[in-house]
């Protein structure tokens, strides 16, 4: 707890999205609420022995416009604003907020403190709105301590549905359910039914004595090109040897296969003599790239492409941005991208 407060305090944080909007009259257009007036909307959240602050982002971001903009100011926000709250609240648009959370968590380093993204698929207005019960939930988690009165989750999370994911282990995988996130290579962080189970042993904690900081550096000189049948030697080309691209994804088939044909192989060497960053992930919900595994593989771990292990796209770009920022030697890059920084891959 706070040691200034007698009890926790939560800055809940409106970045945009659905969740946020609510309809004024009959038919007409949905529009934000004032996060001032949260417990009128939300009169559940009064039920919590806590105090609940609010800031809400001007203009408000639509989902599918979210930019590392964003990403940086809310890592400053939350560095501003460590030392007064016990957990952060980030109410977020859906389609964009495993790319948020992912880069969040590589943002920010040496994180102590709970940062909860969660949104709604139905306005917080409705009547079957997912909204309460994903806003009343991730404020619960992030306000929770264990035994020793450490946060319970010391990290950055997406709760959705009634699950807690780890926020560079999620993405979104249903445009229509209120289940919209999955994270096949990592299990829950906590599941919420009566009660809430937390899955201590997979949760992460900063090092003893490690310092907060934020890493707001952020170099976007990354392409990601999808394997598929009939691919062209000129689109491989000019998305792995660009002259403006420092590193490339490349999602590959199953365990980490691409194609095998000669001319692809020489565009993978061609790029990584020119210095390039070449990750490999695979295109599968779930499982690991093993370039050991099959001839292609192997083909392409000999042409200089690294190995992504089981991150998903989204981690695998924001970790890139992040380090990409912070070293100008991509060797350095590469040496990174093979540590489990924030939980992101399984070695």
């Amino acid at each position: 707890m706070n040691p200034t407060q007698d009890k926790a305090s939560i800055l809940l944080i409106y970045t945009g999205g659905t969740i946020g909007m609510k309809e004024n009259a009959p038919g007409e257009p949905l529009r934000p609420f004032d996060f001032d007036h949260i417990l009128s909307e939300v009169p559940e959240l009064g039920k919590f022995a806590l105090k609940i602050d609010s800031y809400t982002f001007d203009p408000l971001i639509d989902s599918s416009d979210v930019e590392p903009g964003l990403w940086t100011a809310l890592a400053r926000l939350i560095e501003q604003s460590r030392d007064k709250y016990d957990g952060f609240v980030v109410l977020h648009g859906t389609d964009t907020m495993a790319y948020s959370a992912s880069a969040l968590s590589f943002m920010l380093e040496g994180l102590d403190k709970p940062v909860i993204f969660t949104g709604s698929q139905l306005p917080i207005s409705t009547l079957r709105t997912d909204g309460k019960e994903n806003l009343v939930s991730a404020v619960e988690i992030a306000s929770a301590k264990d035994a020793l009165g450490r946060p319970r989750v010391p990290e950055v999370a997406v709760f959705f549905g009634s699950t807690l994911l780890r926020g560079n282990r999620c993405t979104k995988v249903d445009s229509e359910s209120f289940t919209a996130f999955k994270s096949p290579n990592c299990p829950p962080l906590a599941e919420a039914g009566i009660n809430i189970i937390y899955n201590d042993a997979i949760i992460r904690r900063p090092a003893p004595g490690q310092p907060f900081q934020i890493r707001t550096k952020l170099d976007t000189s990354v392409s990601v090109l999808k394997i598929h049948p009939g691919i062209t030697a000129d689109l491989a080309r000019y998305f792995l040897c660009g002259s403006r691209t420092r590193a490339s994804i490349i999602e590959t088939y199953g365990s980490g296969n691409a194609i095998s044909q000669p001319w692809f192989i020489d565009i993978i060497k061609e790029a990584d003599s020119m210095g390039k960053v070449l990750l490999n992930v695979t295109q599968c919900l779930s499982g690991s790239v093993n370039m050991d595994l099959y001839a292609t593989g192997k083909a392409l771990k000999d042409a200089g492409v690294i190995s992504g292990y089981d991150c998903t796209t989204e981690s695998a770009l924001t970790k890139l941005f992040v380090l990409l920022g912070q070293y100008q030697d991509n060797q350095q890059v590469k040496c990174a991208l093979d540590e489990n920084l924030r939980g992101e891959i399984t070695k």
